[in-house]
């Protein structure tokens, strides 16, 4: 059974799971030529919920650290989405609805990174 213990309370890992298996199951079957968005899109969208887990099992700096790789990588996969979406590869609607989740995720990330001035 898995033990979801140290990221129950964390509603940034729960969206970013969400927004992760939108991500996946879109570019699952895209052609050839674009594989390697689609590869890159499965490394970051995962990147993105493993970093917010690990991160938030740790403290000081490397906790900070992990959030922050979260957010990087939320961002690169927005941008392979918009890259898939542009070329009329992968659904418009949905990548933007996967798009969507992870501008939730880095907002709340970011205030994990910045909680003094939120």
């Amino acid at each position: 059974m898995l033990d979801s213990q140290p990221t129950k309370d964390l509603i940034a890992y729960t969206v970013a799971l969400d927004a992760a298996a939108m991500s996946l199951a879109l570019v699952k079957r895209v052609p050839a030529p674009f594989k390697s968005l689609a590869d890159q899109i499965v490394r970051a969208a995962s990147s993105v919920a493993a970093n917010l887990s690990e991160g938030n099992g740790r403290f000081g700096r490397d906790r900070f650290n992990h959030w922050r790789i979260a957010y990087g990588s939320a961002k690169e996969v927005d941008t392979f989405l918009c890259l898939l979406s542009g070329a009329g590869v992968v659904d418009s609607s949905q990548a933007k609805q996967a798009a969507d989740l992870f501008d939730e995720v880095r907002a709340m990330t970011w205030r994990l990174l910045h909680p003094k001035e939120c």
